[in-house]
């Protein structure tokens, strides 16, 4: 039995346009693959997509449903003003700091198409360092002058905390909520999704090589500097194109219904 048919979810399919049916598989795999490599926090954090022909309005997920169950007719359809427009026919509804988190990104970026919030215990443990995230190996050199901090103020339920987010997040895809945990945004899903990948494993090293109780080799200023010139936005290739076809292969070979 698949998770949609155990939950008993309709399928939406023939009820959305192709452009919605397209980013809510994208957005089903992105779940999947979050709770694969290790990044889920049972159901407490949330990833997101606008619905690309209906501004205003994005796709997240049931406040309820483990990242493992996600399916592409399980998601949420909301406005950026809190409106579901869409739930399946579960007890569940829209998460309160999903919401003002996501919606504080989609009405200050017009450009960002996808958001992803995690609560892994690297990037937690990260959030809570003063130095925060150090340009110790050459994947956290694609960070280094791109990632923007947001201090703590409790969690992020009330609307009125959207305009504060969102000046701390500017024009950066890359930030650290401090003493919460990791966000990323970008142009697809599998940008957003190869970004905090990238990050997270950045945490993991920092945290790995800090824990050795030896001096850290840090790179020279220099080399970071050339380090991160290489990846900087036109000098490198866009992060997902190649990645995400193999990333649906393997989910489709094991666990297919994430389409449904």
């Amino acid at each position: 039995m698949t998770h949609a048919s155990a939950l008993n979810i309709a399928p939406l399919q023939a009820s959305v346009s192709e452009a919605e049916w397209r980013a809510r598989v994208d957005l089903a795999a992105c779940y999947r693959l979050c709770d694969r490599y290790g990044m889920s926090d049972m159901i407490y954090t949330h990833i997101t997509a606008r619905v690309p022909d209906a501004p205003g309005q994005f796709l997240i997920n049931p406040n309820g449903m483990l990242f493992s169950e996600i399916t592409a007719s399980s998601l949420l359809k909301v406005t950026e003003e809190g409106e579901v427009l869409y739930r399946p026919d579960l007890p569940y509804g829209l998460h309160p700091a999903g919401f003002t988190i996501h919606s504080a990104i989609y009405r200050a970026r017009p450009d960002a198409m996808a958001a992803m919030h995690t609560h892994t215990i690297a990037g937690m443990a990260v959030s809570a360092l003063k130095c925060g995230l150090l340009p110790l190996t050459q994947t956290a050199t694609r960070f280094y002058g791109r990632i923007a901090y947001h201090d703590f103020r409790g969690p992020e339920r009330d609307p009125k905390e959207r305009a504060a987010l969102a000046t701390s997040l500017g024009a950066h895809n890359y930030c650290i909520l401090r003493n919460h945990g990791l966000l990323t945004v970008g142009e697809t899903v599998p940008e957003a999704f190869i970004a905090m990948w990238g990050l997270e494993r950045s945490c993991q090293a920092q945290l790995a090589a800090m824990a050795c109780n030896t001096e850290l080799d840090m790179p020279s200023e220099a080399v970071v500097q050339a380090s991160c010139a290489m990846y900087a936005p036109g000098g490198s290739r866009k992060y997902g194109l190649l990645e995400w076809p193999g990333l649906l292969r393997q989910l489709d070979m094991t666990e297919p219904d994430f389409r449904d």
